[in-house]
């Protein structure tokens, strides 16, 4: 069965709804999570807002602290269902290269999905999809509503 499951998170309702989610599965099977938060380069983003390249360190810094944060969280998710756990945080990468790259030490890959459509997703892409076009492991999805995002 699983060993290590594979959980990342960008700190959101809907990762923190796809972790309860793998950590239940993790705790029924003996299982270990390894939580992964991917901070971007904040340099992608001066393409598409050329004016925040002035706050671009601040902005970097506070997009790692939100990532610790989440990181922190998920760990007291784990501690609290006894599950054991481990957690990474990944800078300036691509998140799906990311993701992909860490699995390679995972069974399974529990991550969660926005479900957005039209120009929300075209806009902002899916992470959860690009994962599951290129992973080779099993992957366990978990669908938040709009309520949820």
């Amino acid at each position: 069965m699983y060993t290590t499951i594979l959980m990342p998170t960008d700190g959101s309702k809907c990762s923190e709804m796809a972790i309860k989610e793998g950590l239940k599965l993790a705790k029924a099977v003996s299982a270990k999570v390894s939580f992964l938060y991917i901070v971007e380069d904040p340099i992608r983003s001066i393409y598409i807002a050329p004016e925040i390249a002035t706050y671009q360190p601040d902005l970097y810094e506070s997009v790692k602290r939100v990532g610790e944060e989440a990181l922190q969280v998920a760990m007291q998710m784990a501690e609290a269902q006894g599950v054991k756990a481990s957690s990474q945080l990944v800078e300036r990468e691509a998140p799906v290269d990311a993701i992909i790259e860490a699995e390679k030490d995972a069974d399974l890959l529990v991550i969660g999905t926005h479900g957005r459509r039209g120009f929300n997703r075209f806009m902002f892409g899916s992470v959860t999809e690009g994962v599951i076009r290129r992973s080779s492991k099993p992957c366990l999805i978990v669908r938040s509503s709009e309520e949820t995002n």
